[in-house]
């Protein structure tokens, strides 16, 4: 999908000539069928199309962004082409590669659901979210709690997408973790990639990537968010347990070596940096029955913490 004008850094110059904060709407046509094109030949149902934007969502947005810290923005630079809204995206974000004229990844763009956001607030969405790897069950309930009850607004359900959305940007042009355009066989060594190797290593034989905690996280290969859940609602509880056995901040970041660096970016952002709550709890019978806080002052996730600190520290 390189060669799609959604993918050529030539049709973002003008968009690029304007301030980031102003790079901010329904996405363009050419956007819309660069989506619609992704979710066919990835076997998604899902077709996306232009969002109208309300005045309170767009000031939710822009709020959502101005509220997070400088340090962060200084991060980006240049990488970010914008963030744009469709509805019917098949999931909460997405963002893909913007390639330049040597065919390398140089920036990303940022797509969120706007129908999603339109009536959630950041708990509500938090709990929503993590409950997707799992099928219903009677007895079984998964809450997520990401805001405290004063800030659990739609604004910052929105901030903690975004931050999720700008760690798979933030890793453009670094040497974090492979590209995810590429196919696992299609990776050389990974010596260049310190954040990947602590969580993933390659099978180039069979063409994926696997955790190096598969042989104690049996679950971790049935988790699917958003397209169809794999796992019961009775294997919850079993499923963080062994989450706790690795050094992955949440069950989302176990998924692919892209999304553990995004998940960990967005954890580490809103709970060290900004010191905000990020709890999972399980209750079955209305008990409850497991809990799940952020990693960050863990034994388990201090080597990822401490690449973290430097990226961030970097930039202050």
């Amino acid at each position: 999908m390189k060669h799609h004008a959604a993918g050529r850094i030539d049709t973002w110059r003008t968009m690029l000539s304007v301030p980031v904060a102003e790079r901010i709407g329904p996405a363009p046509p050419y956007l819309v069928e660069y989506l619609n094109l992704d979710n066919i030949l990835n076997g998604y149902p899902e077709r996306p199309r232009a969002a109208t934007l309300d005045a309170g969502l767009l000031a939710d947005v822009r709020g959502a962004i101005a509220d997070l810290p400088a340090a962060i923005w200084n991060l980006f630079g240049d990488r970010l082409v914008g963030v744009y809204f469709v509805d019917g995206l098949g999931g909460t974000g997405y963002t893909d590669y913007v390639f330049d004229a040597q065919g390398k990844p140089a920036k990303g763009f940022v797509v969120l659901d706007a129908a999603v956001l339109a009536g959630q607030r950041a708990n509500a969405w938090a709990t929503w979210k993590e409950n997707t790897p799992f099928a219903p069950g009677a007895g079984y309930r998964l809450d997520a709690r990401i805001e405290a009850d004063d800030n659990d607004n739609r604004r910052n359900a929105i901030q903690y997408i975004l931050l999720h959305e700008l760690g798979h940007v933030l890793s453009i042009g670094a040497d974090i973790h492979p590209l995810w355009n590429l196919s696992p066989k299609e990776i050389g060594s990974t010596a260049r990639y310190p954040f990947f190797n602590l969580s993933w290593i390659v099978d180039r034989e069979a063409d994926k990537y696997r955790s190096r905690f598969d042989a104690n996280f049996p679950q971790r290969t049935s988790t699917v968010y958003y397209f169809g859940a794999k796992l019961a609602a009775a294997d919850m509880a079993a499923t963080y347990a062994s989450l706790k056995l690795t050094n992955f901040p949440s069950l989302y970041a176990a998924t692919a070596p892209g999304d553990d660096f995004a998940e960990s970016f967005a954890s580490y952002v809103h709970v060290v940096l900004m010191q905000r709550p990020w709890q999972i709890t399980i209750r079955h019978e209305g008990k409850p029955v497991a809990s799940l806080r952020a990693c960050w002052g863990e034994p388990r996730c201090a080597e990822k913490h401490k690449l973290l600190e430097q990226l961030v520290g970097r930039a202050s």
